[in-house]
């Protein structure tokens, strides 16, 4: 195929026709996913051409440098490219069909070419998720754990995943969380409660890690939230977004997911209930989970560990773009919801 595209630009329709195999004549480009997501930019192409589908998704690497920056150390980009090219067979919830795929770890160029799952419903985070939808993404959340329990040390090993305890994440986490603490101070403002735990975060943060990377483990997805989430007319649920996939205790994706898709008032009435719901799908699906204390113990160190995402999504952020000062606020007031009721300073 030759080099990588490096900018939409250079995503023509003859090199979309030679990549994938589709009969591309034409494609308009629409950007997409603004104030979603830092860590790459996402195209939808409105293709013209006998028998393509009319529209695909393209994903290219972010376009803010410190975000290329700490998606190349943590190797997110190869973990995408090699979910797709060999793990999305094996997923029990609907993933995109990849049409074409390549990352060069040398250069962090990466594109990926997609299936546009855009007709399908999605939930704005900002917004929060119903129960309901909540119900069926944590059964889609279990299902996932299930398929992978008991195997991703060696997918670690192989690459295709990185271990929650990995040494790279105690090397980059600490440089780019007290970038984004700082811009975030200078930005935001940040509830009190958060105030008080994040200082401390960073001497906290191996220990967290570590724990959560002792067995048993599963892949976990890494940024299991509504914004990565679509539902189907069923009601099931469809996931996008493989960058951070990763080996860890899996309570890792349902703290996150529940601390942060919810609304605050929605995740203190029925988190516990959710929680249940996933030990008892787990079981269901032939997994033993283990002691619910145990699992309990490993969802709130999930949970504080996982202020890092709006702090460290802060340093690519722009805070005169309303949907990423928006997320990032909403991100936080939940994150401070959990530090009280989960009692989260006491793991500090």
């Amino acid at each position: 195929m030759g080099d990588i595209p490096t900018t939409i630009e250079q995503i023509t329709p003859a090199w979309l026709a030679t990549a994938t195999g589709l009969p591309v004549d034409a494609a308009e480009v629409e950007q997409i996913g603004v104030g979603v997501g830092v860590s790459s930019a996402l195209y939808r192409l409105h293709l013209t051409g006998e028998g393509c589908p009319p529209t695909v998704v393209v994903k290219l690497p972010a376009l803010d440098e410190a975000a290329v920056f700490t998606s190349t150390m943590l190797r997110m980009y190869l973990r995408e490219a090699g979910f797709f090219g060999e793990l999305a067979q094996h997923a029990p919830v609907r993933v995109p069909a990849c049409y074409y795929r390549a990352v060069d770890p040398d250069t962090s160029h990466f594109v990926l070419v997609m299936e546009d799952l855009g007709g399908l419903r999605l939930i704005d985070q900002v917004t929060g998720m119903s129960i309901a939808d909540a119900e069926r993404a944590v059964d889609g959340l279990a299902r996932w754990h299930a398929t992978w329990w008991g195997q991703a040390e060696e997918l670690a090993t192989r690459g295709l995943t990185v271990s929650l305890g990995d040494e790279i994440y105690k090397a980059v986490l600490p440089l780019v969380f007290a970038e984004g603490w700082e811009k975030l101070n200078a930005e935001l403002e940040v509830p009190a409660a958060i105030a008080e735990v994040a200082p401390r975060w960073i001497d906290a943060m191996p220990r967290l890690l570590d724990g959560l990377a002792e067995s048993p483990t599963t892949m976990i997805h890494g940024d299991y939230r509504a914004d990565n989430l679509f539902f189907e007319a069923d009601g099931s649920v469809a996931v996008v977004d493989f960058q951070i996939i990763g080996t860890g205790r899996a309570a890792y994706d349902l703290a996150y997911f529940l601390t942060q898709s919810l609304d605050s008032v929605h995740a203190s009435s029925h988190e516990r209930a959710l929680f249940d719901r996933w030990l008892a799908a787990l079981a269901a699906a032939g997994v033993d989970p283990g002691d619910p204390g145990d699992r309990w113990d490993d969802y709130r160190a999930a949970a504080l560990f996982c202020l890092v995402y709006p702090v460290v999504a802060w340093r690519g952020m722009d805070a005169g773009d309303p949907r990423q000062s928006d997320l990032a606020r909403t991100m936080l007031e939940r994150f401070e919801r959990a530090v009280r009721e989960l009692d989260l300073a006491e793991l500090l």
